[in-house]
């Protein structure tokens, strides 16, 4: 399976949007940095003792793109928390990470599902359903909507699933829609072929053949063209063991 484009850091995904290695969005207009489902404090809340190595990992890589890119604002799209109740340490832990990180830029946070009820304001202060900028409705992505603005999401966690059982985060990229990939390195995400996939993008009035795949990865994004010319090459091509048929597991959002 070869990407349709050559390798590069970065790439424009929809009008004026332009997906950047390892996994954001970047709107040059406004100058604003797009992350997704950060899950900040995951290790705190699922084990309790376990050091906060994602949350470490998650900020640095947003200071390297906010330095690279100069970027005015950062905004969270959703599911900035694994949940609103863990630890005092780890509440000031990521209290001290975000802090520092608005040293780079202003960040703006909006509300997930993940936030519950509170929608983590204990934590991250003020939260919103959803803003706008540079002519797109930027929203946690898990109560789509058909009226307004184009929209650009989180929620999906999408990503590539590889012949072999790998996974490499990916965006998904049409002119209605733009599903930003997780940060969080703890979710395999959820299959861009599935057919959960392909239901959770009807929904936002999207069809394959108008979302375009971008798979992300370390410093480099991969290009791999219109979902439905994924689709068929992945057909054509079987997996190893799999006696002409390539099977995949669909994943679920959030896991």
């Amino acid at each position: 399976m070869r990407p349709a484009q050559p390798a590069c850091e970065a790439c424009e995904i929809a009008p004026g949007v332009t997906a950047v290695a390892p996994g954001a969005a970047w709107l040059a207009h406004s100058r604003t940095l797009v992350a997704a489902d950060a899950h900040l404090g995951y290790e705190d809340v699922v084990g309790g003792a376990l050091p906060l190595w994602s949350t470490t990992e998650v900020l640095a890589t947003l200071t390297l793109l906010a330095r690279r890119f100069a970027a005015r604002e950062i905004v969270f799209l959703g599911d900035v928390i694994h949940a609103a109740h863990m630890s005092e340490g780890a509440a000031r832990e990521i209290a001290r990470g975000l802090e520092a990180l608005r040293a780079e830029a202003s960040l703006v946070f909006i509300a997930g599902n993940h936030e519950g009820r509170t929608r983590g304001s204990v934590i991250l202060g003020q939260t919103f359903e959803e803003i706008e900028r540079d002519g797109w409705r930027l929203t946690h992505g898990d109560r789509p909507s058909h009226g307004g603005l184009r929209a650009i999401i989180g929620h999906l966690h999408p990503s590539l699933r590889l012949p072999g059982g790998a996974t490499v985060p990916a965006f998904i990229g049409s002119p209605l829609l733009v599903v930003v990939p997780a940060l969080t390195p703890y979710s395999s995400g959820l299959d861009v072929l599935s057919d959960d996939c392909k239901r959770a993008l009807r929904a936002w009035n999207v069809v394959p053949r108008d979302a375009h795949v971008v798979a992300a990865h370390a410093e480099r994004l991969y290009p791999f063209g219109s979902l439905a010319r994924l689709s068929d090459a992945l057909r054509a091509t079987p997996a190893p063991g799999a006696r002409g048929r390539y099977r995949r597991r669909a994943l679920r959002p959030d896991k």
